[in-house]
């Protein structure tokens, strides 16, 4: 296995992999999203066995509003890590996620990271077991206001 930084031949790649994470959107929204986010700071990598099949993807980003449990800015920020479910288990998450790293690192960050839904505790082990440490937990509210 090796992880390669997303470029432009990685796209449609990329492109399956975050429909396959965040099924909610549109293939046409992803690719409107990822254009617009690849012209900010933020870098994606994808996880290719040997036979070049892509085992799963992370994205990374640089921001410099308020992280939650964080006192650094700008902090890396682990956007997305996916791994598809034949893959799992098997260290792709732990090298993708050293690969994001390494990227937030070499932007001068001293701190790396990331959220999960308060439900989703695979993914909070997952976190755990890749050396990322609970800071809060956040239950956000909204109401909508009535217009005159």
């Amino acid at each position: 296995m090796k992880v390669v930084c997303c470029a432009d031949e990685h796209v449609e790649q990329w492109l399956e992999l975050r429909c396959d994470l965040w099924p909610h959107l549109s293939h046409a929204a992803h690719a409107a999203e990822l254009a617009a986010l690849r012209q900010r700071s933020y870098a994606g990598f994808l996880a290719l066995s040997s036979d070049q099949d892509v085992l799963g993807f992370a994205e990374v980003s640089l921001r410099w509003d308020y992280v939650n449990g964080c006192i650094s800015s700008p902090v890396g920020f682990l956007e997305g890590i996916y791994v598809r479910p034949l893959a799992r288990r098997k260290g792709v998450a732990r090298a993708l996620c050293h690969a994001a790293e390494a990227w937030v690192r070499s932007q001068g960050c001293s701190e790396f990271a990331s959220d999960a839904d308060i439900g989703n505790e695979v993914s909070h082990k997952m976190h755990r077991s890749l050396g990322f440490g609970e800071t809060e937990r956040v239950v956000f509210f909204r109401k909508a206001i009535d217009s005159d």
